[in-house]
């Protein structure tokens, strides 16, 4: 409370009168929570008058604007006591008008206090109907003395009177039923009647009414008779000199107990003064610039100035007593009559825009409800509004440039290719501008070479660049642009042949202004962003900023995505490299395989595949994916690569070559992990031995076309396993697909990876009878990948499997003794006649003759010895011992140790591996008239076969 009284203090010296009302009021209502409030002062005899107010509406004060001081109202009671007064609520009995509102809220008051008499009071009511507190009386006290502290301080002529100084109002009565009437001395001078010739009847007022106001008032009385509103009516009134005066008149109603108006009491006052008011305001709107229209409550027009009836396009007399609706101007506006009902209904300002149908012109309405009816007011907005509707453009344009601008920001910086910046700028960049073209061109050798456009036809870039590009100073304003590093614009066609006027740049003719935007990074300029419009465009100086800026924010964006473009040019020829160039030819198998890298916007993986000839018509096939994209993943996927040829060509098992995979994995790091498949294949005998690590398993497709995904057993993936590893055994028949697979192939963000197994396993059933694997990859390719390139890379190895027929193979079980080489040499001889590869007896018979000589000399039996005649000649003997055989270079003095370099020298490859028995020696031959197997020239199955002339004797073998 200290701190409001401390704020009244600091007001104006200056202020007025009903700034300091008004102030004392709101603070009053602020410290106590109250809904309103008043200040009244004393009037002639014993009215009180309504002097200002706050937070209460006009409808409540209307009738409250004279207040009885004899009355039991809170003002009257604290004028007449001088002391402060609460009133919990209004007596049923009171005389005063009540609205419902006011007969249920509590109401205080607290004197204005002058030289010992109260002149008026500050009346507040209340929400909560609660007597204030003392220390609340105590503030009111204070703001009470502090407005009339400031009242005393005012200049004599600035103050409002308390006394004599105020209109006299008179008091009057009128019983309805009987239709008597009753006035007080003050209506008696206020209506110029003399006291003693005064009649108490109705009749007395009617003959000091002038006969052209009485009909609307008598109006207005029927009116407050039938509705029991407060009447109100403004009229002139004859005076002694025969002139007239007018005088303004309110009252509420009083009712019997049956509901009916029993009496009407009210208050009445000269109103000259504000009638000279209102008057000198009616000539002001005559000759405003805005059009103005009151009507009455049947919408009936009462006035019109004369830029009304310019607008609705009538004279003042036609004008004048007419229904607004009837006029022609108003009647084809849509919705304006309902909308002016609906403001007019709810008591409330309206305003909205409308348009003339005849002249075009748009107008803002505002229709404002006032006591006799309502006025309008009719504001041409047509030059404002055409204004606003370009600011509205001009902003939207702008904010449409600033959100595309700031959407090609968050693009470009994520934009990873060259074609993903033109993407962008084309998407973000022509629409706001109204361009149809993009031409982006940078320099590589001296010329400008175009790397991606939008909306030119590929002839004209043929014809503008060439195969190789343009010479910089054969580019026209392209070349001129990149030279300078300056922009260049032009509007038109003619202003781009006066710049170059030689002709030797000429213009597509498909567009009609450019704006050829240097692309600028890093301190030099590296190319050149052709915007192009299709029909002539004089840029302005904002567009003409904007667009420069843009250029800059691509010229970063292209200038990191051409690095990128070429460091992921250089992953993918590392990636390629890594991965076979072709697949050899083998007896066992026809192979075919695929790898499709993923999108442009992904770096590169590390999917492998890889098909490894072994000994003795064995097989090896993988698959790979190191987990990860980048060049150190790329790199783990030839390494492991690598790693799987060395160990398969020591012939290892699987689960073994497994381990040492899983051993160089766990080395790279704790986040490094890579899945594997590695079967491995004997067409001798059909069986497949597979092993896989984290990764999906093969899909075998039989003969007939049925389709299935064996159970081999799971493994975790490398870098994450414990070995030993566990395999699987398959028995796998002749022309059986064997079909490998990474998650790439059959996972994606909208397949999980089993639905994906399953669509791989229908699709390849109807395609497992093509002969050509090649075309089969394809169509799997396509039926699995249907979109192109994926957000991973995806690696396919197909195989078809062969067997190696029984005539095709010998076996021999041989004895333990120095008769073993000559038997075998005598088998030799034997099985190749058979075989008609007589060329080949000799070399083989020494080759077998060393190799059996070598298990007589440092191992143990049984000795066996195997032929293989199935793309190659295979030579192999086996025994129990798991010593393995190794070359050395013999000195001239040793007597041994030159049987290994002879069968070096005499066959095209030979090793050894483990057997379950113990261990076998091969050499492998080439058959006459074909190449060398290593050149993987031939495809499988295509190398021409000796013809198996005979049966042989079979008798021996094993």
């Amino acid at each position: 409370m200290i701190r409001r009284l401390d704020l009244l203090e600091t007001a104006d010296d200056g202020i007025t009168e009903s700034e300091v009302f008004r102030l004392a009021l709101q603070h009053s209502i602020a410290e106590l929570g109250c809904v309103g409030g008043a200040v009244y002062l004393r009037g002639p005899m014993s009215a009180l008058r309504l002097v200002s107010t706050t937070g209460l509406p006009s409808s409540v004060t209307r009738a409250w604007e004279i207040v009885d001081q004899d009355g039991p109202t809170a003002t009257a009671r604290a004028v007449r006591s001088g002391r402060h007064a609460w009133v919990p609520a209004l007596p049923s009995d009171l005389v005063e008008p009540t609205a419902p509102l006011l007969s249920r809220s509590g109401w205080f008051s607290v004197p204005l206090v002058d030289a010992g008499r109260a002149i008026g009071a500050i009346t507040c009511l209340t929400g909560d109907n609660e007597e204030p507190t003392h220390a609340q009386w105590t503030f009111l006290t204070s703001v009470a003395e502090w407005t009339m502290n400031r009242l005393r301080a005012m200049p004599e002529p600035a103050r409002l009177g308390t006394d004599l100084d105020f209109t006299p109002v008179g008091s009057w009565e009128w019983d309805v039923s009987t239709g008597e009437l009753l006035w007080d001395e003050v209506a008696m001078k206020v209506y110029h009647t003399d006291p003693a010739a005064f009649v108490p009847g109705v009749e007395s007022w009617m003959k000091v009414v002038h006969p052209d106001d009485l009909p609307s008032t008598l109006t207005a009385a029927e009116r407050t008779i039938r509705t029991h509103a407060p009447f109100e009516a403004e009229y002139r009134v004859r005076r002694g000199d025969g002139g007239y005066t007018w005088t303004r008149a309110s009252g509420h109603v009083v009712l019997d107990e049956q509901g009916r108006v029993a009496r009407i009491i009210g208050k009445g006052w000269a109103s000259d003064a504000s009638r000279s008011t209102r008057d000198a305001l009616s000539r002001a709107l005559q000759h405003m610039s805005d059009a103005f229209l009151s009507v009455d409550d049947d919408w009936r027009i009462t006035f019109a100035n004369l830029e009304a009836e310019h607008i609705l396009g009538s004279a003042d007399e036609q004008l004048f007593g007419r229904d607004l609706w009837d006029l022609p101007a108003l009647r084809g506006m849509p919705d304006l009559e309902e909308r002016c009902r609906h403001g007019a209904a709810e008591s409330i300002a309206t305003g909205f825009d409308v348009t003339m149908a005849d002249t075009g012109r748009c107008y803002d309405l505002r229709l404002v409800p006032v006591p006799s009816g309502l006025t309008l007011y009719f504001t041409d907005v047509t030059d404002r509004r055409r204004r606003e509707a370009e600011q509205v453009a001009a902003i939207r344009t702008a904010a449409e440039r600033a959100r595309r601008t700031a959407e090609l920001t968050t693009q470009l910086a994520a934009a990873t290719t060259s074609q993903d910046v033109v993407k962008a700028v084309a998407q973000r960049v022509l629409p706001p501008f109204d361009a149809q073209g993009l031409l982006v061109l940078v320099i590589e050798d001296r010329r400008l070479v175009h790397i991606g456009s939008v909306g030119y036809p590929s002839s004209f870039l043929q014809q503008m660049h060439g195969a190789h590009g343009m010479e910089l100073p054969d580019a026209g304003p392209a070349g001129r642009a990149v030279l300078t590093g300056e922009p260049c614009f032009f509007s038109s066609r003619e202003e781009w042949f006066s710049a170059f006027p030689d002709g030797g740049s000429r213009p597509p003719s498909n567009k009609e202004a450019w704006a050829f935007l240097p692309l600028t990074a890093s301190g030099h300029t590296f190319g050149v962003c052709v915007i192009a419009f299709d029909t002539v465009r004089r840029l302005t100086s904002e567009e003409r900023t904007l667009l420069i800026t843009i250029s800059a924010l691509m010229a970063h964006a292209l200038e990191r995505a051409r690095l990128y473009d070429a460091e992921l040019t250089r992953s993918e020829e590392l990636q390629q490299a890594l991965l076979p160039l072709r697949l050899p030819t083998v007896p066992g198998v026809t192979a075919a395989a695929r790898f499709l890298p993923a999108g442009q916007t992904s770096d590169v993986g590390g999917d492998w595949y890889d098909l490894i000839p072994l000994s003795a018509g064995q097989v090896a096939l993988v698959i790979g994916d190191v987990m990860g994209h980048g060049l150190p993943e790329a790199a783990t996927m030839g390494r492991l690569r690598t790693a799987v040829h060395t160990l398969a060509a020591l012939e290892l098992p699987p689960d073994e070559i497994m381990g040492h995979l899983n051993d160089i994995v766990g080395g790279l790091g704790e986040h490094a992990y890579a899945t594997c498949l590695y079967a491995l294949y004997d067409s001798t005998d059909g069986s497949c031995t597979v092993v896989r690590a984290g990764h999906p398993p093969p899909l075998v497709v039989r003969p007939d076309g049925s389709a299935y995904f064996p159970e081999v057993a799971v493994n975790p993936p490398l870098g994450a396993a414990f070995p030993p590893f566990e395999t699987t055994e398959l028995k796998l028949s002749a022309d059986t697909l064997l079909v490998l697979f990474t998650d790439g192939l059959v996972e994606s963000s909208h397949r999980e990876i089993d639905q994906g197994m399953a669509q791989l396993a229908d699709l390849l059933p109807d395609e497992a009878c093509c002969p050509d694997l090649e075309d089969l990859c394809d169509t799997v390719t396509a039926g699995m990948l249907p979109g192109g390139p994926t957000a991973d890379d995806a690696a396919l190895l197909i195989a078809r499997l062969h067997t190696v027929a029984d005539r095709q193979m010998a076996s021999w079980a041989l004895p333990e003794g120095p008769e073993a080489a000559g038997e075998a040499r005598r088998h030799v001889r034997e099985q190749l006649a058979q075989w008609q590869l007589d060329d080949l007896v000799m070399t083989t018979e020494l080759l077998a003759s060393e190799l059996v000589g070598n298990v007589i000399r440092h191992a143990r039996g049984p000795i066996g010895l195997r032929l293989l005649c199935s793309g190659t000649l295979v030579c192999e003997v086996s025994d129990a011992s798991l010593t393995m055989p190794r070359i050395r270079r013999s000195s001239d003095t040793d007597e041994g140790g030159r049987g290994l370099q002879l069968v070096n020298a005499l066959c095209e490859r030979w090793g050894s591996r483990y057997t379950p028995e113990g261990k076998a020696i091969w050499t492998e031959q080439s058959l006459p008239g074909t190449e060398d197997p290593a050149d993987g020239d031939p495809p499988a199955g295509s190398a021409e076969r000796p013809s198996w002339g005979g049966t042989g004797d079979t008798s021996d073998r094993t």
